[in-house]
């Protein structure tokens, strides 16, 4: 048993030497940064200067930080109830038996294999385009004159197009999720239901769903993950600079960090703080979904 132990932990500890150095490092580096004024990331630890929470009051007094948080929590809540409702309804209608449902599958999840950055070019310069826009031209052969002109692109409607486009490509992605939580429901009780007379809304409502709040869970999760990570939409809609239109968080933490045209002070200490207030938004959030969303398995007998 001994040789054993000692043979795992042979084996163990070059992953977790690794894993120390790559992640929990900068995690703790990150938080003890954000209690001290720090102008660089690779500032020498002897030049900090201890603040207290001076960075967390900083940053919460600033118009730019408070617009961001904005902004995060409509591409959280909007974008993640039109996700969840389009990549739900996908996910039940390729599990009902419907012909081709291969071919579906990978035409819906396509977007997630093409690069962030050239689907969002795609809605930029081919969907939302003034000029000659797919949105413009199906308005316009409609007759729908008003909507034709709508700039998408515009500052007033720019966030909701950065959304409409991110929302494209995360459905396929979480329609997975959806299906592989769906095929886990025995068929025995879809065979029972219908023969008690229950049609597929009914089953959808009183069956389906209600056996899916552990798949539920895990996509609101990973949902979150990656709104608080959102950075690389917000950058392509706004190439230049950011703007408070399409600025998030982790946006304004990179330009405090490494500087920008409108920031040219940088100031790392700022930006820890940013992520440390990030951090403690996604565990909020999934206390509260464990909290309000109770399935069977964690339901104690």
């Amino acid at each position: 048993m001994k040789k054993d132990k000692k043979m795992m932990v042979l084996f163990l500890a070059p992953a977790l030497l690794i894993f120390s150095i790559v992640f929990i490092y900068p995690v703790i580096r990150t938080v003890l940064m954000s209690f001290f004024e720090v102008s660089r990331p690779s500032t020498s630890v002897s030049e900090w200067v201890f603040t207290g929470l001076g960075n967390f009051k900083n940053i919460f007094t600033k118009n730019v930080f408070k617009r961001s948080m904005k902004n995060l929590f409509l591409i959280w809540a909007v974008g993640g109830c039109a996700t969840m409702l389009i990549s739900l309804l996908f996910a039940v209608i390729l599990t009902s038996g419907i012909r081709f449902k291969s071919f579906f599958r990978a035409a819906i999840y396509m977007p997630n294999v093409v690069s962030a950055v050239a689907l969002a070019a795609m809605w930029m310069y081919y969907v939302f385009s003034e000029r000659y826009g797919l949105l413009k031209n199906i308005f316009s052969s409609l007759g729908l004159t008003e909507l034709s002109k709508i700039k998408w692109l515009g500052t007033d409607m720019k966030l909701w197009a950065m959304i409409i486009a991110f929302v494209f490509g995360a459905v396929g992605y979480y329609m997975l999720i959806w299906i592989s939580g769906i095929e886990k429901i025995p068929q025995d009780l879809f065979e029972a239901a219908t023969i008690d007379g229950a049609g597929k809304f009914k089953q959808f409502r009183y069956l389906t769903f209600p056996l899916l709040k552990g798949t539920l869970k895990m996509n609101l999760t990973f949902w979150s993950v990656n709104a608080v990570s959102f950075f690389v939409w917000s950058k392509m809609f706004s190439p230049v600079d950011s703007e408070n239109s399409t600025v998030v968080p982790m946006i304004y933490m990179y330009d405090l960090v490494f500087g920008s045209k409108t920031i040219t002070t940088t100031d790392a200490g700022a930006g820890a703080a940013i992520a440390c207030v990030l951090a403690l938004c996604v565990l909020l959030i999934f206390f509260l979904i464990n909290r309000l969303i109770r399935d069977d398995s964690d339901l104690e007998y």
